[in-house]
């Protein structure tokens, strides 16, 4: 019996055997790919499949072609190091922020210990520090040209905030406390353009340089002796000449030639005279340039020297009657 029932299990193997399907390699080839649906349904007729045969079904999607699926290799540990080195900022010249090419490139020390352009923003040559509740002027970049200081809260410009400057053009001190400001501040600036120091309690100014072409000292405490004699009669290039808002009872003559606007309401002038803007002597004479005098807000009446706006193009802004 045991060897009847060997018989048996060696022919069933050797049937299956035979009726199993041939393997046949995989072809990827694209015409395989470009199918219509309809031609799937040819080439997996699930209906005419005998039972009891197996079947093979390939069912995974591969590219047209042949074509290898390829694994990146691991990247060394070199390599990690290097693409992290490479995500730290860099400076356009190449250099890390951490350590400045240049010494000193961040101002130099306030007196609380923070470099000024820390404690301030500077951009290119000009420091803002605005709205830093700063109670002096902070030590300034030798290259600083603009520099810009508004709603603080200093109260004196010493003879020093600002030597050794030579690139600076513009200072703009508006809205803080200074009352004071020492003889020689401004003077030995030889490239000042534009001086701001406007909304403060100003009452006398210094000496300052020939080089400036726009001065506002607005709404300060300027009186009778606040500004000096010939003040602005060699100033070639001053253009806009802002003092509303103070106390001056008088207009600072001479007036430069080439001075565009000049700003004087409510202050407390009450006379003027017939050559404050023109030459009497010469009545030829034009005042071109001219075109913006504004004297509303004060006890004058402007009908009294009519003479006095014959060389202008414009007549002031001020009180007729």
């Amino acid at each position: 019996m045991k060897a009847l029932a060997r018989l048996i299990v060696g022919l069933l193997i050797l049937d299956a055997a035979v009726t199993a399907p041939t393997l046949e390699s995989i072809n990827y080839d694209s015409e395989t790919y470009d199918a219509t649906l309809e031609d799937l349904d040819h080439l997996y007729n699930y209906e005419n499949i005998p039972m009891g045969r197996a079947e093979i079904e390939i069912a995974t999607v591969m590219p047209s072609g042949n074509r290898e699926l390829l694994t990146p290799p691991p990247q060394p540990e070199e390599a990690e190091e290097e693409e992290e080195e490479e995500s730290t900022p860099r400076l356009i010249d190449g250099s890390s922020p951490q350590e400045p090419e240049f010494t000193g490139v961040l101002g130099p020390q306030t007196n609380e210990d923070f470099p000024t352009c820390l404690l301030c923003t500077c951009i290119s040559t000009t420091v803002y520090c605005d709205d830093h509740e700063l109670d002096a002027i902070p030590p300034l970049p030798k290259n600083t040209a603009y520099f810009y200081s508004r709603f603080n809260r200093i109260k004196k410009i010493n003879k020093n905030d600002f030597a050794s400057l030579n690139d600076l053009r513009r200072i703009d001190l508006t809205s803080n406390l200074i009352s004071e400001i020492d003889e020689d501040a401004f003077r030995k600036l030889p490239q000042l353009r534009e001086l701001v120091l406007r909304d403060n309690k100003i009452r006398q100014l210094p000496e300052l340089p020939t080089t400036l072409r726009f001065i506002d000292i607005s709404n300060n405490r300027l009186g009778r002796k606040g500004i000096k004699q010939e003040a602005f009669k060699d100033m070639y290039d001053l253009h806009h000449l802002y003092l509303t808002d103070n106390n001056l009872d008088h207009i600072p003559l001479p007036l430069p030639e080439n001075l565009r606007a000049l700003h004087l309401q409510n202050n407390n002038i009450m006379e003027m005279h017939e050559d404050t803007f023109c030459n009497v002597k010469n009545l030829t004479y034009i005042r071109k340039a001219l075109e913006d005098i504004r004297l509303d807000g004060n006890p004058i009446n402007l009908s009294k020297t009519p003479q006095a706006y014959m060389c202008l193009p414009r007549l002031p802004i001020g009180s007729l009657v």
